[in-house]
């Protein structure tokens, strides 16, 4: 998304600023290290039988979520007033939570705040597995 981003001149999706590109990074570590280790690992030990805790990582899910609802208790959007590869990055595997056996519903501003990246221009949906949460929906 960085390369995409600054190979087209998206400094609305990747600030250049050092406030706005380091606000952008922190959430893009959080993807590559909460969000990676909690949701994401979960929806794998559903999807393709990962050899992951599904307890552990399904509990590290939760703890990263109350983390991102609380941040987006005063804030729109991840990283910044308007949304940010890092809203993009952390949006995936979030959105496909409960695919991995974690439920969404304790986290309001969370949901809020998919809606809003659903409702942007051009977005297009993830096709669902019927898989965890989703297996009896």
């Amino acid at each position: 998304m960085v390369y995409l981003a600054k190979k087209t001149g998206a400094t609305n999706w990747l600030p250049e600023d050092p406030v706005g590109a380091a606000n952008v990074q922190r959430w893009l570590s959080v993807a590559a290290g909460q969000i990676a280790f909690g949701p994401c690992a979960a929806r794998l030990v559903t999807l393709f039988d990962a050899k992951f805790d599904a307890d552990e990582v399904i509990t590290r899910a939760h703890a990263i979520l109350g983390l991102v609802n609380g941040h987006l208790a005063n804030n729109d959007w991840l990283a910044s007033d308007h949304p940010t590869i890092a809203d993009v990055a952390l949006y995936s595997y979030i959105a496909n939570a409960p695919e991995g056996n974690v439920d969404l519903a304790a986290y309001g501003k969370v949901r809020n705040w998919l809606k809003r990246i659903e409702d942007l221009p051009g977005f297009v949906p993830f096709t669902q597995s019927p898989v965890g949460l989703l297996a009896t929906a």
